[in-house]
């Protein structure tokens, strides 16, 4: 009999209240639609974003609800769940520190498009339409910066569905694996290591399938020494072979 796949070791977490004055003005210089600014300017930016803590499985705000506030994940992973016609939840989007999520008026959301809900312990920036709206009439490179936001989010749109409608579901396990990997991935020595408490269900609704299916896929990818999996983690041990199977479709 096999051994079960331990766990690997996890580096020093950290926690919500490490949200920093520092690290926030590095957070936010990074941020695509605050690039541009200058030091000084990304610190007033700054003071108009107040710090909000979630534990894990913690609704941070509902689809169809009023988009009211734009986040900056500071610590933590966060989900993004849509509700397809058909009633299922598809896992839209993993997000990581240093990404934001949330909408506004301005990016082209009344209502917020998705669920989002905190898969960990998170620590998020948070901003309001309000205060959002004096950034881009103080700052016309945000302003600018804006316009490619809401592309990129429609780009994004449309891959995700035209994914889940065309390619079998090994392809679209490798595609979502892949993808994960380029977002949260660190280098391990059983490959690359993805560590977010990501559920067969999750992994299910990400892909537009079934948990049995994903199930059977994820075995077969073991069995062939692609992954290595555990619980709340997946390390990708052969990213060449992942890839070609996301490209065959399976």
């Amino acid at each position: 009999m096999s051994a079960r796949p331990r766990p690997p070791e996890t580096g020093t977490q950290v926690s919500s209240a490490g949200c920093t004055l520092g690290h926030r003005l590095k957070l936010l210089q990074a941020v695509p639609l605050f690039r541009d600014l200058s030091p000084g300017d990304v610190a007033r930016v700054n003071e108009l974003f107040q710090s909000h803590s979630y534990g894990p499985d913690k609704t941070i705000y509902f689809a169809g609800s009023p988009a009211a506030h734009l986040y900056v994940l500071a610590h933590g992973k966060v989900k993004l769940l849509r509700h397809t016609a058909g009633g299922q939840d598809v896992v839209f989007a993993i997000i990581g520190p240093g990404e934001m999520f949330g909408s506004l008026a301005t990016l082209g959301d009344r209502e917020y498009p998705d669920d989002a809900r905190a898969l960990t312990h998170c620590c998020a920036l948070v901003i309001s339409a309000v205060d959002f709206q004096a950034v881009l009439e103080r700052y016309p490179a945000v302003a600018l910066a804006v316009l490619g936001e809401v592309s990129a989010r429609l780009h994004d749109a449309r891959d995700a569905f035209s994914q889940l409608s065309a390619m079998p579901v090994a392809g679209r396990v490798a595609a979502a694996l892949l993808k994960l990997a380029e977002k949260l991935g660190v280098p391990h020595a059983e490959g690359i290591l993805i560590q977010a408490p990501l559920s067969r269900q999750d992994l299910a609704a990400m892909t537009g399938t079934t948990t049995e299916s994903v199930s059977r896929v994820m075995s077969q990818l073991r069995r062939d020494r692609v992954i290595a999996s555990g619980r709340a983690w997946v390390a990708i041990r052969d990213v060449d072979r992942l890839a070609s199977l996301a490209k065959a479709g399976g």
